[in-house]
């Protein structure tokens, strides 16, 4: 399935054409991967709709990729013939600056991601790097799996940066396929925690509750206790300013988003300093992912058994998944299965 050009979801409902593409070659330190299955995330969305640096046009979207290694390239050791990876956003990064020595790729000058400057998992086939493929253990199935690689992943990164203890308060605002694996995490790393959600759907406040949520509304609602911190990982402003007034003192805001709505930025104008931030409230935003964050929650996620919620969807159907997606038809995370 392939991107050629930007367009608005509400008016174009078929932004990829299904299409052959001549079959990849791993070059030196590449492998080929043959997908099983690819996640379907809403950082797609903002490729198609423009609010990420401009795709490598035509290219073949997915960032969430899991399957077998059919062949590897010059130089390549690290896995073999049959073994099972994933792929996640960071497809590569220069290794030679301060942010990648430091163990920070996400903020490498280079970064390339996969999916849009790169060709993703969308496909039969894509290579990739063997230093940015992960070994996948075998108590995931490939479904579940592929949202592990960004959802879970980036969520990883988000709890990380709240800075949130034990005991502690956290909220998520917003709950699809990354919130609903944060959960899910704080349930096990911090057992005494609570979690307040907010999120527009009653569907998905009554799923944030059945996985242990104390307490979930609209956005717009003012939680019974005020948070520690907050995750957003919204598309718009206005769960932003909401979430600031949820915010204790002292308290931080990670937002977990590459781009906002442009369409939204005039809530920002409701943005009040004494109630929204001052108090030494923060406001912390994440880019992108580390090899490290991938590989750390991968690890967790196989110790704690994190089974993601998923609907599945054929290749074929992917326009369908990302106009779902669009209007917020979520329950869990969406995935493309490959034969």
């Amino acid at each position: 399935m392939v991107l050629n050009k930007i367009c608005n979801l509400n008016d174009c409902k078929t932004p990829l054409t299904f299409m052959d593409l001549p079959e990849p070659v791993p070059g030196p330190g590449e492998i080929l991967i043959q997908v099983k299955a690819c996640g379907v995330c809403h950082t797609e969305l903002d490729e198609i709709e423009g609010r990420t640096p401009p795709p490598n046009f035509p290219v073949v979207p997915g960032h969430q990729a899991v399957g077998r290694i059919a062949a590897v390239g010059n130089q390549a050791k690290k896995f073999s013939i049959g073994d099972r990876v994933g792929v996640a956003w960071i497809f590569s990064a220069c290794g030679k600056c301060k942010f990648c020595v430091s163990g920070l790729e996400n903020l490498c000058p280079e970064f390339k991601a996969t999916g849009r400057d790169a060709n993703g998992g969308y496909a039969e086939f894509m290579t990739v790097s063997e230093k940015f493929a992960y070994r996948i253990p075998e108590t995931f199935s490939d479904a579940q799996a592929a949202p592990l690689l960004c959802a879970g992943a980036i969520g990883f990164r988000s709890l990380k940066l709240t800075g949130l203890k034990d005991g502690g308060n956290l909220g998520l605002t917003g709950f699809g396929a990354s919130a609903h694996l944060v959960l899910k995490m704080v349930r096990y790393m911090y057992p005494a925690a609570k979690v307040f959600v907010f999120a527009r759907n009653e569907k998905e406040r009554s799923f944030a509750k059945s996985l242990g949520a104390v307490w979930s509304g609209d956005t717009e609602d003012q939680s019974p206790e005020l948070l520690d911190c907050v995750i957003d990982t919204t598309p718009a402003w206005k769960p932003v300013v909401e979430a600031l007034k949820n915010l204790d003192r002292g308290g931080r805001l990670v937002i977990n988003a590459i781009r906002k709505e442009s369409t939204d930025k005039n809530y920002l104008l409701n943005l009040d300093y004494p109630s929204h931030l001052w108090m030494e409230k923060e406001i912390k935003s994440v880019a992108n992912v580390t090899s490290a964050d991938v590989s750390e929650f991968i690890r967790l996620a196989a110790e704690i058994t994190i089974k993601p919620e998923v609907q599945e969807y054929t290749l074929s159907e992917a326009n369908q998944a990302l106009v779902e997606l669009k209007g917020g038809k979520i329950r869990g995370a969406k995935v493309l299965m490959l034969s």
